[in-house]
């Protein structure tokens, strides 16, 4: 199978795959942001030169940007592990076929070459380099420079997959790559190892002897080889068949009979968010929800901002009702058509989603009271945002789950998993964060901070005396876009 085939059957499973018209708009709102960066760095790279120049006149802009490299390559890596996926096609068809293995794993680690993310930095290379031939440094020097920038992007690119390879079967695996970024830059910072100076000599003797570049150049060709036996080892048609053998722990959950006839839901759910991957290791980012206020209560360029006291208190109390409440039926989507086949009431089944929200809020609460101690003003609007986040954002956000139209696989990791995730979610964040954040700061600002606080409550305590009417308003939705959703959730893309 030639090169020309694989890309032919790229370009229909592109237009042809059943989420391609409803995330139509998130397609266009990434290229939007796509645009916004290039132009951005082409405007960085442009003036690059002459901003330092006139900044530093008795320095070098060369060597400026050299000293950088290596802040350069530990935010590409950063950057590349949470947001570039492998751009793996799907296979599996083409393993009952005459096709080679080599050749598949090669196209699809060649496609990864011509990612976004090895293009972007151009936009800014490339211009710098050109201003550097203008002002007189060697053409030849400047040119394996240059080469060198390039290679070493590609080796991030490689390196970045092996990471996530390891990274991806462990619970909380973004933290890996946090601690041994974190851990190169506090060597540095701190004067232990000098990484600045390292990455910036290997760049200055590339360009002082091009014959240098042979050793990113093999650095590359291994990552590469690596990544090609990696890939091969796993691609087989029966290696997603081949089960984990774990002992599950099982719990009565008594507790959750006082809720009711929505009991058996909560229960399913309980146990939905402790034995799968995602929405358990989602449950671990409530810390980091809890934390929160943390990066900006001691702060005290942000004791007199209102609007960000009501931001972060809708975000601490509501964390796991975000998370959670925004892939809502989507969490069940491998056994929704199942589950919908049942005798059972929508109604049941949308209030135990509200009630484990609900809970949710209340907790996080009650675990943010200490933050008392910067001042009673952040008790008391974590007090009014809890309250806006149970009569308001769970309603909205719960709405909003009625236009889910996308499939989840349980077993991914949640942290900055955009599987699963459409123009939903990004367009629901305007009422669910901003709205509330805006409501109290322009109240507090004009008026008074108690007003504030009483415009977000008052919200929460009209929506949770109009519970009853919501939640049928929402359970009607939600069942005349039953058979669109049992539809969107059979189909794998």
């Amino acid at each position: 199978m030639r090169l020309k085939h694989f890309l032919n059957l790229e370009w229909k499973q592109f237009f042809r795959s059943a989420s391609f018209n409803k995330s139509i708009g998130l397609k266009i709102l990434m290229i939007f942001f796509a645009l916004y960066f290039m132009v951005s760095f082409l405007a960085m790279g442009l003036a690059l030169y002459p901003g330092l120049k006139k900044a530093f006149p008795d320095k070098d802009p060369f060597l400026i940007v050299n000293g950088f490299m290596f802040f350069y390559i530990l935010g590409d890596m950063l950057m590349r592990f949470f947001l570039q996926k492998l751009p793996v096609m799907s296979v599996k068809p083409l393993l009952t076929l005459p096709v080679k293995r080599n050749k598949v794993v090669h196209y699809v680690l060649r496609k990864s070459g011509f990612s976004f993310f090895n293009f972007l930095p151009l936009f800014a290379f490339v211009p710098f380099s050109i201003m550097l031939l203008f002002n007189g440094y060697p053409k030849l020097s400047v040119l394996f420079w240059f080469l060198g920038i390039i290679v070493v992007t590609l080796i991030i690119n490689f390196l970045n997959f092996i990471i996530e390879s390891f990274s991806s079967e462990r619970e909380l695996s973004y933290l890996p790559i946090i601690v041994f970024a974190g851990s190169l830059f506090a060597l540095n910072h701190f004067n232990i190892v000098s990484f600045t100076n390292l990455v910036s000599n290997a760049f200055m003797g590339i360009y002082n002897n091009p014959i240098y570049i042979v050793i990113p150049i093999a650095i590359l060709i291994g990552l590469y080889i690596i990544n090609f036996k990696m890939l091969k080892s796993k691609l087989y048609l029966d290696s997603s068949l081949k089960s984990k053998v774990s002992e599950v722990n099982a719990s009565s959950m008594e507790w959750t009979k006082r809720f009711g006839d929505i009991a058996p839901f909560m229960q399913l759910d309980l146990k939905l968010i402790w034995r799968n991957k995602r929405p358990r290791s989602s449950m671990f980012l409530l810390i980091l929800g809890l934390l929160y206020g943390l990066v900006f209560y001691p702060n005290p360029q942000f004791a007199d901002s209102p609007m960000i006291f009501g931001f972060v208190g809708i975000f601490v109390t509501g964390i796991f009702l975000i998370n959670f409440g925004q892939f809502i039926p989507a969490w069940d989507s491998g056994y929704y058509k199942m589950l919908m086949s049942q005798n059972i009431k929508y109604e049941q089944y949308l209030k135990s989603k509200y009630t484990l929200m609900i809970l949710s809020v209340i907790i996080m609460f009650v675990l943010s009271i200490p933050y008392v101690y910067f001042g009673w003003k952040i008790l008391a609007a974590h007090f009014a945002a809890a309250i806006y986040n149970i009569g308001v954002n769970s309603y909205v956000i719960m709405y909003g789950g009625s236009f889910n139209r996308k499939k989840i696989d349980l077993n991914q990791r949640a942290a900055f998993n955009y599987q699963g995730t459409g123009a939903v979610q990004w367009i629901i964040g305007i009422p669910l964060m901003l709205l509330p954040a805006a409501i109290f700061g322009i109240t507090a600002y004009f008026i008074s901070f108690e007003i504030g606080l009483l415009a977000l409550a008052l919200l929460g305590i009209t929506g949770i005396l109009l519970h009853q009417k919501l939640i049928k308003f929402i359970t009607q939705k939600y069942l005349d876009s039953k058979y669109k959703m049992i539809d969107a959730f059979s189909q794998d893309s």
